[in-house]
C-alpha cells in the first residue's frame, strides 16, 4: 500500500498501524471494538493506514503478541509507511519497551491514546490538572528506555500534556510534580464542594446527563438549555462539566449538568483523577442516562456505562433511560421498554435530541419526577444482560 495523498490545506495526520489483540471472549465484539479504536485514533489526529488483528487464548507476558505476529506487523509497518503503532489494549511497561524495540517505532496503547485525547480536550484549569496528573501517573513506570522513541515521534500523539521534556526528567521530580498537582486539585475540589453546598441550600435539584461517549449528551444539553456548548460527532467532545439552569413547564427550576462520557476499559486511576468532575454524578438527584440506539452495540455500551456508574457509587440514584437518536433508525427498529425490561416497568424514554416534541415530553417527564419526589421515585434499572 502506498502513502495516502494529503490535502496541503489540512494538517497532516500521523500514519498509524492499529495492532488489535483479542481473546476468544472478546472475539464476537471485534468489529464494534475496532470501529471504536479507529474513531479514537481519528479523534487523536491519526490516520489508521492498516489494521492487524491477533486472536490468542492468552497474551504473551513480555510482548502481548506472539512472535510470528510481531514479525508480520514489522514487515507491514514498512510497506504502509506507518509512523506509529496503536495497540488496542493497555500495555505493561515491559510490553511497551519490547514492542518499541521490535518495531523501531513509537507504540501508543489504548490508555495513552485516551489520555492524549483528554489532553487535547481539557479547557478548564481543573480538567488540565486532572489530565496531567493522570498522564504522569501512567507514564512514570514507563519512562525507562522511552526517550529515543519519544524523540522520534516529535511531540505528537501520546506525548501531549506533560510534554517530552517533563517525561525525561528524573522520577523524583515527576513524583514532586504529581504531589503538587494533587494539592492543586484538592483546592479546586474544595471550591467545587462549596458551590455544590450553595446549590443544595437553595434547594435547586440537580440532574446529570450521563452515558457512553458520543451518545448525544451535549446535543441534548444544548437543545434543552440553549447553552453554547461544544457539540461534535467525536469521542470525548466534552471533558469539562457544564451546568445550566433549566426551567420546567410547571415553573420549577433544576440544574442540568453535562458530564464527560464513559468508554470501555477506562482504567481505575483515570476515573480517580477525574473524581471531582464526576462527583456531580454521585450527588445528582436524577441521572439521565443517554444511549445512542442507532449503534449496533448500544446495549453493550449501556451496560459499560452502568458499570462505571456503579463504580462511582451512583448505582442507587434514580434515573431515566433516554434512548437517543431514534431519527437515525426506521420506526420498526425502535427499541421498546417492554423489550428491554420485560419483567417490570422502567423509566425509559425513546427520543431524538433534535425533535422539539420529544424534548417537550422529556421536560414533562422531569416535571413529573420532581413533583413525585419524596413519595414515588424512578427505579434505577439494573445493568442489562449482555447480548449472547
Amino acid at each position: 500500500m502506498g502513502k495516502t495523498p494529503r490535502n496541503s490545506s489540512t494538517p497532516a495526520r500521523t500514519r498509524a498501524l492499529l495492532a488489535a489483540f483479542f481473546s476468544p471472549e472478546d472475539w464476537g465484539e471485534r468489529e464494534s471494538r475496532l470501529a471504536e479504536d479507529r474513531r479514537l485514533a481519528e479523534t487523536a489526529g491519526a490516520e489508521v493506514v492498516a489494521t492487524v488483528v491477533h486472536r490468542r487464548e492468552k497474551p504473551e507476558a513480555a510482548t502481548l503478541f506472539g512472535r510470528g505476529k510481531i514479525e508480520e506487523i514489522r514487515t507491514l509497518l514498512q510497506d504502509v509507511g506507518a509512523e506509529l503503532v496503536l495497540v488496542n489494549r493497555s500495555l505493561t511497561p515491559t510490553q511497551l519497551r519490547n514492542l518499541e524495540r521490535a518495531w523501531e517505532l513509537p507504540v501508543v496503547d489504548r490508555v495513552q491514546l485516551i489520555l492524549d485525547i483528554f489532553a487535547q480536550r481539557a479547557r478548564t484549569r481543573e480538567s488540565q490538572i486532572q489530565v496531567e496528573l493522570a498522564q504522569l501517573q501512567y507514564l512514570l513506570p514507563r519512562l525507562a528506555g522511552r526517550g529515543e522513541s519519544l524523540s522520534r515521534l516529535g511531540g505528537g500523539i501520546g506525548t501531549r500534556g506533560p510534554g517530552e521534556t517533563k517525561l525525561e526528567v528524573d522520577q523524583r521530580r515527576i513524583r514532586r510534580r504529581i504531589h503538587l498537582l494533587r494539592k492543586r486539585l484538592e483546592e479546586v475540589e474544595r471550591s467545587r464542594a462549596t458551590q455544590r453546598r450553595t446549590r443544595l441550600r437553595r434547594g435547586v435539584p440537580q440532574v446529570a446527563l450521563v452515558g457512553y461517549t458520543n451518545a448525544g449528551k451535549s446535543t441534548l444539553f444544548r437543545a434543552l438549555t440553549g447553552a453554547d456548548v461544544l457539540v461534535e460527532d467525536r469521542l470525548f467532545a466534552t471533558l469539562d462539566t457544564a451546568a445550566r439552569r433549566l426551567r420546567l413547564p410547571s415553573g420549577r427550576t433544576v440544574v442540568l449538568l453535562d458530564t464527560v462520557g464513559f468508554v470501555r476499559d477506562l482504567p481505575t486511576f483515570l476515573v480517580a483523577a477525574f473524581r471531582s468532575t464526576l462527583e456531580v454524578v454521585r450527588e445528582a438527584d436524577l441521572l439521565l442516562h443517554v444511549v445512542d440506539v442507532s449503534e449496533d452495540d448500544w446495549e453493550e455500551k449501556m451496560r459499560v456505562a452502568e458499570e462505571h456508574l456503579s463504580a462511582l457509587g451512583a448505582q442507587d440514584i434514580p434515573r431515566l433511560l433516554l434512548l437517543n437518536k431514534k431519527d437515525r433508525l426506521p420506526p420498526e427498529k425502535w427499541p421498546t421498554p417492554a423489550g428491554l425490561f420485560p419483567d417490570s416497568s422502567r423509566a425509559v424514554l425513546l427520543l431524538s435530541a433534535t425533535d422539539p416534541h420529544d424534548l417537550a415530553r422529556l421536560r414533562t417527564e422531569l416535571d413529573s419526577f420532581f413533583a413525585r419526589a419524596g413519595t414515588v421515585s424512578l427505579e434505577a434499572p439494573p445493568p442489562p444482560t449482555p447480548p449472547a
